[in-house]
C-alpha cells in the first residue's frame, strides 16, 4: 500500500470515524468560523478588565477568578487562610468571599496565580476555553454512542453553541472553575463503566466544588458505581489533606481552624447571592426557587430538598438506562443544593444525548417527556442579555432572575416523569 493510500484511508478517521459529506464539511466550516468568533468575543474580558482595586470591586469582569482563585491562592502563598472572610476582605480588593472549595484548588490552580494580574487572567481564560472544548469533545462522544454522526462536526457544532450561549459565554467572563467541574462530572458519569479508574480521577475534579462532588458521588454510588464514588472521594480528600495540615498549624489547631469554616458559612448564608430567601439571588435549586416564586421559606427546607431530591433521583436513575439516567443525575446534582444557572454546564453531554435520543425515537412513546426536560433545560443557555433585559421589563426584575430556576427545576420534573415510565435506549 502506498504512503497516499495510505493517508486516505487514516483520513475519514480523523475525521470521526466516517468520510464527511460536502454538506457535513461546510457545517464544520461554518461552526468553526462562528466558534472561533465567539471565542474571542468570549476571551476579551481577560485582557480588557481593569486590575482589581478598591475602586472597581463592583466590576464583574472576572470577578470570580478574582474573587476564588487569584487572590485567596495569594492569601495562601502569602501564610494566610483564605476561607477566613475578615482576612480576606482586609488584605485583597475582593467583594465576595472564598468560598469552601476543596484546598487542593489552591495548588491545583496555583500556577494561574503566580504571576502578575493580567497574565494570570489571560492564561486561566485560554485554559477555561480548551476546557470547553474538550466538553465539547466528550458531549461528541456521548453522542455517537446513539447516534452515528461524525466526532469532529458534532464537536465544532457544540464548541460554537457553548461558546456562543450565555452559560458558555459567562465562564469566560466571570472566570469561573465551572469548565472544569464540568468536564469531571461529566468524564466520571461517561466512564464509570468501562473506564472506572479513569471515572474515579474525574470525579475528584468534580469534588472541586463540594455542593458538586458530594451529590454527584451519592449518585454514582447508588447506581451501581461505588468503586468509583468512594476512590474518587478518597482522591478529592487526600488531595486536600496536605492543605488542610498546613493551614491547621499556621492557624493554631483544630479549633480555630473549624472557627474559621464556619464564620465562612455564616458569611455566605447572609449574602445576597448565597442566602435561600434572597429575592435577587440567581440560584436555580428547589428551596431558592420555591420562595422566589411563593415567597416562603420553611425552616430546614434546604435539608429537605437535599434529601427528597438525591433518593427520588437515585431510585429513578437505577430503571433506565443512560442518558436519560445520566440526564435525571445532572439535573439532580443542581436542583438538590446551592447551584447557579452557569452550574448546568455538567449536563451538556447528557442533554446532547438525550436530544439525540429523542430525535431518533420521537415517534416512540414515552419520549415526550424526555424531550421537554431538554428544551426545558436549554433555557440558561438561551438566556442572553437581550432575553433578560425583555423579561426584566416585562415581568420585573426577580422574574429574570427566576426564569433559569424555573426552567432547571421544571427539567429535573419532566426527567423524574420520564424516568417513572421507563424507555428504551438503542445504541448507534
Amino acid at each position: 500500500m502506498t504512503a497516499q493510500n495510505t493517508a486516505a484511508t487514516r483520513r475519514p478517521a480523523l475525521l470521526g470515524g466516517t468520510r464527511l459529506s460536502p454538506k457535513q464539511r461546510l457545517v464544520l466550516l461554518l461552526a468553526t468560523l462562528a466558534g472561533g468568533l465567539s471565542a474571542w468575543h468570549a476571551l476579551a474580558p481577560s485582557w480588557q478588565v481593569p486590575l482589581p482595586s478598591p475602586a472597581v470591586l463592583g466590576e464583574e469582569r472576572l470577578q470570580d477568578f478574582r474573587d476564588a482563585l487569584y487572590f485567596p491562592i495569594r492569601e495562601f502563598l502569602h501564610g494566610g487562610n483564605p476561607y477566613d472572610p475578615a482576612a480576606m476582605f482586609a488584605h485583597w480588593p475582593v467583594r465576595q468571599d472564598f468560598n469552601l472549595y476543596q484546598p487542593y484548588h489552591l495548588l491545583l490552580h496555583a500556577p494561574f496565580a503566580l504571576p502578575g494580574y493580567r497574565v494570570g487572567a489571560v492564561a486561566f481564560s485560554l485554559f477555561s476555553l480548551l476546557l470547553l472544548v474538550a466538553l465539547a469533545a466528550l458531549t461528541a462522544h456521548a453522542v455517537r454512542r446513539y447516534v452515528a454522526v461524525p466526532f469532529s462536526v458534532t464537536t465544532a457544532v457544540v464548541s460554537a453553541l457553548l461558546l456562543t450561549s450565555q452559560v458558555g459565554k459567562a465562564q469566560l467572563y466571570v472566570g469561573q472553575v465551572n469548565p472544569l467541574v464540568a468536564l469531571g462530572a461529566a468524564g466520571a458519569l461517561l466512564a464509570r463503566r468501562d473506564r472506572p479508574g479513569w471515572a474515579a480521577v474525574a470525579l475528584a475534579l468534580a469534588w472541586l466544588k463540594p455542593q458538586y462532588g458530594f451529590p454527584l458521588a451519592v449518585l454514582l454510588f447508588a447506581r451501581g458505581s461505588r468503586r468509583v464514588a468512594l476512590v474518587g472521594t478518597a482522591i478529592a480528600a487526600t488531595a486536600s489533606l496536605p492543605v488542610v495540615v498546613l493551614l491547621v498549624v499556621r492557624g493554631g489547631g483544630v479549633g480555630p481552624f473549624l472557627d474559621v469554616v464556619v464564620a465562612n458559612l455564616t458569611h455566605a448564608r447572609a449574602t445576597d447571592y448565597g442566602a435561600v430567601d434572597s429575592p435577587t439571588a440567581q440560584r436555580i435549586d428547589v428551596a431558592a426557587v420555591l420562595f422566589r416564586v411563593t415567597g416562603w421559606v420553611p425552616a430546614g427546607i434546604e435539608l429537605v430538598v437535599l434529601a427528597v431530591v438525591l433518593v427520588t433521583s437515585a431510585l429513578l436513575a437505577r430503571r433506565v438506562p443512560a442518558p436519560l439516567a445520566d440526564l435525571l443525575t445532572c439535573l439532580a446534582v443542581v436542583v438538590c443544593v446551592v447551584h447557579q444557572p452557569g452550574d448546568v454546564l455538567i449536563a451538556v453531554p447528557s442533554m446532547a444525548a438525550v436530544a439525540a435520543s429523542w430525535w431518533r425515537h420521537r415517534a416512540e412513546p414515552g419520549w415526550g417527556a424526555a424531550g421537554l426536560a431538554v428544551l426545558a433545560l436549554a433555557v440558561p443557555f438561551a438566556h442572553l442579555y437581550t432575553v433578560d433585559a425583555a423579561v426584566a421589563a416585562t415581568l420585573g426584575a426577580r422574574a429574570a432572575v427566576t426564569l433559569d430556576g424555573v426552567a432547571v427545576v421544571a427539567a429535573w420534573g419532566l426527567a423524574v416523569f420520564a424516568a417513572v415510565r421507563p424507555i428504551r435506549v438503542r445504541t448507534a
